[in-house]
């Protein structure tokens, strides 16, 4: 059964979406439950969510570095590929398209890796927020620039650093 829960987050409104209690979205803003496709939302719930919503809090407050949660979103083998692969990019740390994409391979896929990206429901999970232009430039996050900005001060805060130390051998819960 597929169910939603909506949060307040310091990046603003946040849709919690789970199917059989595995989280299989974290989507920007609201559903509108007018439009088209609202039903993919499922039931709202107010209960289910309790260790996302205590995992965020923490990532957010600067107590935890990445999510571990029970979470699965569909894709092709690529899309899984660079999903793992962004996934094991350091807290606080960045990489570039082109970076990531000389790492599955090939230079040239920069901007199919880009498409994997945007194509990515568990944003902060998967963390494509760290992922960067080539010169370091903020560019693409399905959350929006202000929020991927947002993202990564909080892991680039000073008073993060302890949490970048501990998190640096990347995919280890805090």
């Amino acid at each position: 059964m597929r169910t939603h829960k909506v949060i307040t987050s310091p990046l603003g409104i946040l849709t919690l979406v789970a199917e059989d209690a595995v989280l299989i979205a974290i989507e920007p803003a609201a559903p509108d439950p007018a439009a088209p496709g609202a039903a993919r939302y499922g039931l709202s719930a107010e209960n289910g969510f309790e260790a996302v919503e205590r995992q965020l809090q923490e990532y957010f407050e600067g107590r935890r570095c990445c999510l571990d949660l029970p979470a699965s979103q569909p894709g092709t083998p690529f899309m899984q590929q660079v999903w793992a692969t962004v996934s094991s990019i350091p807290y606080g740390q960045t990489r570039s398209y082109k970076q990531l994409a000389l790492e599955l391979g090939d230079a040239a896929k920069a901007r199919s890796v880009g498409a994997a990206l945007s194509r990515n429901a568990l944003n902060i999970l998967v963390p494509t927020h760290r992922v960067v232009g080539t010169r370091g430039a903020l560019t693409g996050y399905s959350g929006g620039v202000d929020a991927k900005r947002v993202l990564l001060t909080l892991e680039a805060s000073p008073g993060n650093e302890a949490l970048r130390q501990q998190c640096s051998g990347a995919g280890v819960p805090a």
